[in-house]
């Protein structure tokens, strides 16, 4: 078992490999993060791991009643993530390798990185400024099959395309644009595709790239139903979304 401890970055969305994250980072404990990447000479990958936030939010347990406007905020690495961190994330998650951390001029960052390879997490150290953990660096077995279900998926993601985006839309990708290799279709289309996270992190862990591409096949079909179904939903504002907030 190979295994690595890197910086950690919970958010409310996953990060599949060979995807772009930007990233708005302003709060303390990601910045000191970003301090410390930057301290990496640059010829060396500056590394961190994302994973999933369980819930789509953090999950420090709260007391019921009214909120007490003389408590003091929870600060510190671990802020709002509860007592054992480790639970408050799903257990799969992406390492991203920052091409572009630029500071602002109000010591905020921006950050552009692209996802990478897939590990599981094993154990978060929040002894420091700011969260890091224990990794298992995951493998991408391709499964029984992946290549002719990668031809069906990315057939079927065409359609789902022209339905998301309307008659009046354009086409969100050509198909010069879109890979043949069977896991990077996988990867594309689920980070392509309107899911919820719990979904989504579904498709991250699959067991192999074959099982991946089944489950897209069948979300697609379904999705694609459910759009025709709506004529009047407003698909293609729901392509756009603003860069992630940290």
């Amino acid at each position: 078992m190979t295994t690595v401890r890197l910086p950690l970055f919970p958010l409310n969305s996953v990060l599949f490999p060979g995807l772009v994250l930007p990233l708005n980072v302003f709060e303390e404990r990601y910045r000191a993060m970003m301090r410390e990447l930057l301290k990496a000479p640059e010829d060396e990958p500056r590394r961190f791991a994302v994973v999933a936030i369980r819930d789509g939010h953090e999950v420090a347990p709260s007391a019921p009643g009214m909120p007490d406007p003389t408590a003091v905020p929870e600060r510190g690495p671990a802020a709002g993530f509860g007592a054992d961190p480790v639970q408050a994330f799903h257990g799969v998650g992406c390492v991203a390798d920052a091409a572009t951390i630029r500071e602002r001029s109000g010591g905020t960052f921006e950050v552009l990185a692209t996802g990478t390879r897939r590990v599981r997490l094993l154990s978060v150290d929040a002894s420091g400024p700011f969260l890091t953990a224990e990794l298992e660096e995951l493998t991408e077995e391709p499964g029984d099959g992946a290549g002719a279900l990668a031809e069906g998926v990315l057939r079927a993601f065409r359609q789902y395309q022209k339905r998301l985006a309307g008659a009046r839309e354009r086409s969100l990708t050509t198909g010069s644009d879109l890979p043949d290799e069977p896991s990077v279709v996988s990867y594309l289309v689920a980070a392509a595709m309107m899911l919820d996270t719990p979904t989504k992190q579904r498709l991250l862990q699959a067991p192999d790239t074959a099982s991946r591409l089944r489950d897209e096949l069948k979300l697609l079909r379904s999705e694609t139903a459910v759009i025709r179904s709506l004529p009047s939903l407003p698909a293609s504002d729901l392509t756009r979304g603003p860069t992630s907030l940290n």
